[in-house]
């Protein structure tokens, strides 16, 4: 089994490293080390594809400017779980196919970053932070956050594969530089994820900004970022699998756990996000100024334009690594 295809820990259930589309497909009904991870995941989707539809349903699109955000942020996080559940499905097609299945998985967990952030800013910002500098530059900070987030991620997976390919002299350097960057974003990314709920919650409980932001929604967002932590831990510390090789390949690893808690975070939020939509609507539309079409569309545009770009330079660099020297790497 090359490298490329092995998790830390996991010493069994892999599948073929060259599966056909076919055989991945078929792979979700067999139980490999992948299966929950995909399901994990792909049975979400389907729960928050039904809850987008049912608010679309009831919203009225073009005239409700106020619910903009929201429908942008439950959009997002439909995107999201559906794209990890086909990276997970399709990464063993080949190695540059696993490696292009997760730079459009990093894009996508961006994404609803942003998403998240449109909903924040509309919603949940405190009172003492609305018509501040912060908040009015807050969706072009996370714009500017996607972009980078996501060439960075595709970065680090790049020079994951040239420096186990060793395909060229400077390999190794990009390989340890993709190592750490690696490293650091897996850690990062969820902190991130984070941060926007530990800011409102900073100023909520300590600062005291305002009575429209202390609601029902405050205990939610507590819980969010309790849960968000929580899978930053299991995200990057391999446990329990890494303490116990070969005991958790096919079900209760972290990532599986990652899943499940990343999962929960989100419908937590989605929960405190709706709330403080409905209870502070009244606050919010006299005092704040609402995102208009053209700033949450172009915000939009903007993160798929570059992040597509970012994904399709990094697939593209996969295929100059000279297919010799994978061969004498496998030999």
């Amino acid at each position: 089994m090359r490298q490329v295809f092995h998790e830390q820990g996991i010493l069994f259930g892999y599948r073929h490293p060259q599966s056909s589309a076919t055989a991945c497909v078929l792979s979700l009904f067999q139980m490999t080390n992948e299966t929950l991870n995909i399901w994990t995941h792909l049975l979400p989707f389907w729960f928050f594809a039904w809850r987008f539809v049912t608010v679309l349903y009831v919203t009225d699109i073009q005239n409700d400017s106020y619910s903009w955000p929201l429908l942008v942020y439950m959009g997002t996080s439909c995107v999201y779980p559906l794209a990890s559940s086909c990276a997970h499905t399709f990464s063993s097609m080949s190695r540059n196919a696993r490696h292009i299945c997760y730079f459009l998985d990093y894009g996508a967990v961006n994404l609803f970053g942003l998403g998240s952030a449109i909903a924040y800013s509309a919603y949940t910002f405190p009172d003492a932070l609305v018509h501040t500098t912060f908040h009015d530059y807050y969706v072009t900070l996370a714009v500017l956050n996607t972009i980078i987030s996501t060439g960075l991620s595709c970065y680090s997976r790049l020079g994951l594969a040239a420096g186990e390919a060793g395909s060229f002299a400077p390999g190794e350097e990009l390989y340890q530089a993709g190592r750490n960057i690696f490293s650091s974003r897996r850690k990062s990314m969820l902190w991130g994820m984070a941060l926007p709920s530990q800011s409102r919650l900073s100023f909520c409980l300590f600062l005291f900004p305002g009575e429209s932001a202390q609601n029902e929604a405050t205990l939610y967002h507590q819980k969010h970022t309790a849960i968000t932590l929580l899978a930053s831990f299991f995200y990057s510390a391999h446990l329990p699998e890494r303490l116990a090789p070969g005991r958790f390949d096919y079900i209760g690893h972290s990532h599986q756990l990652f899943h499940v808690c990343v999962i929960l975070a989100t419908h937590v939020q989605m929960e405190a996000i709706l709330l403080d939509k409905t209870l502070r609507q009244e606050w919010l539309l006299v005092n704040s100024r609402p995102l208009s079409f053209p700033q949450i569309a172009g915000a939009i545009l903007l993160c798929l334009v570059f992040s597509l770009g970012n994904i399709i330079y990094f697939s593209a660099a996969l295929y100059r690594i000279p297919e010799p020297e994978l061969h004498k790497k496998e030999t």
